[in-house]
């Protein structure tokens, strides 16, 4: 019964965060290099859930995943009624809620970089996808630890968007925070409290991890 929520959870977060891993770092790429005037607004967009309610986010995915919203028509062409409620429902929030915490650490990764190494690259002969692939990505490792870390982590970790758009179905959307809520509601407080406390060690050990980790490449990419 446990194993459940805490499988499901696992592999939300894993699929998540490989996700944000692609389109995040084609998105902070862009941001980092771009000199369109409209680019801060684009980043402003995908800060909102930073400062957004998880309960406004969750509400309106709930109407675009919903049976009368794009995801419905979408979940139409495979005989579906609707994305909400459903386990890739729960990806497309997921992704959404997250992408902050990917996005910017990468980011401010590539920003860190500067234009000189690329420009030493250029002069080398070495075309734009070589820069970014041999130059730019091995530069920018600790931004996208950073981002991994806290996407995967942030996912473990959110309740309301989840709520919101995939209810309380054990084995298709009990996510681990959802379950919690739920015992706590049933009187069920043991359980609760394994599984609370379950997530706050997970919750010290991740940043612990990050901490030590950071501190390594930062030695490693020194003087």
């Amino acid at each position: 019964m446990l194993a459940q929520p805490i499988l499901l959870t696992l592999q939300l977060a894993t699929l998540t965060t490989v996700i944000l891993l692609v389109i995040g770092t084609l998105l902070a790429w862009w941001l980092a290099r771009s000199s369109v005037w409209w680019k801060e607004a684009v980043a402003a967009v995908v800060a909102l859930p930073l400062v957004l309610p998880p309960t406004v986010l969750g509400f309106y995915l709930l109407l675009l995943l919903g049976p009368h919203g794009p995801g419905g028509w979408l979940a139409g062409q495979w005989g579906a009624h609707s994305l909400a409620f459903s386990f890739p429902g729960l990806v497309i929030g997921s992704v959404l809620y997250s992408m902050p915490f990917v996005v910017q650490p990468i980011r401010n990764a590539f920003e860190a970089i500067g234009d000189r190494p690329l420009e030493v690259a250029a002069t080398l002969r070495a075309g734009p996808l070589d820069r970014f692939f041999t130059v730019a990505l091995p530069l920018a490792r600790r931004g996208f630890l950073t981002g991994a870390v806290l996407g995967f982590a942030h996912t473990v970790g959110e309740f309301g968007v989840v709520m919101m758009i995939g209810g309380n179905i054990p084995g298709q959307t009990q996510v681990l925070s959802v379950a919690i809520f739920d015992y706590v509601e049933t009187g069920e407080w043991g359980t609760a409290h394994l599984l609370a406390g379950g997530m706050l060690a997970f919750s010290f050990l991740v940043i612990l991890a990050m901490m030590v980790l950071e501190k390594r490449i930062g030695r490693g990419t020194g003087p």
